[in-house]
């Protein structure tokens, strides 16, 4: 096989990849229980094209959840992180994962129900974390923080309450609004935000 030839099987296998990706985000997230016929379907290939690049559903689910996160750091990154107030920038970043999770409610709910090791999960959140750790840590150089708490701590923090809201909103005890109103509230709290 020539080298433009193997280019072309690699850019074909990326395409099938991505194809199968964009498929099983959106057919998930109508039905979280659709079947990898329907997801291969869907992409335009065949099931054993799907098992070819994802040998489980749950690594297909994994590739899901890791191309939502990729989505949530793009909308980040967008927004900016570096200008501005520490806890407008802070809010920004909140505001930008809030409204990509908002795209996928039920697909989300579905893949947080899963078992995950607490390396994955630490692994699939390290570019959120290392967005917000840079927030935190700007806000305590300009004393816009306080720096009685470390930043990982914070950043462990901001997560867990994140997930926490997300929960509220799943049980129906609070409105996306009043969940991400709450969390503002807390975290510029938990801060000592001065703004």
């Amino acid at each position: 096989m020539s080298s433009s030839q193997a280019r072309n099987r690699r850019a074909d296998a990326q395409r099938s990849r991505a194809s199968i990706l964009d498929a099983a985000v959106q057919l998930l997230n109508a039905r979280p229980d659709a079947s990898v016929e329907a997801i291969a379907t869907a992409a335009g290939v065949t099931r054993q094209t799907v098992y070819a690049h994802f040998p489980s559903r749950e690594q297909l689910l994994a590739a899901v959840l890791d191309r939502i996160t990729e989505e949530a750091v793009a909308a980040m990154d967008a927004v900016d992180l570096d200008t501005g107030p520490a806890a407008d920038a802070l809010l920004r970043l909140l505001d930008a994962g809030d409204r990509t999770a908002g795209r996928y409610p039920v697909l989300l709910q579905k893949i947080s129900s899963l078992p995950v090791s607490p390396q994955a999960d630490e692994e699939r959140h390290a570019p959120v974390a290392d967005r917000l750790k840079r927030v935190i840590q700007r806000g305590q150089a300009t004393r816009e923080f306080d720096d009685l708490l470390p930043p990982d701590w914070l950043v462990a923090v901001t997560v867990k309450l994140g997930h926490t809201a997300s929960e509220e909103v799943d049980a129906g005890r609070m409105s996306r609004e009043q969940a991400a109103q709450a969390l503002h509230t807390s975290l510029l709290r938990v801060f000592g935000a001065t703004t």
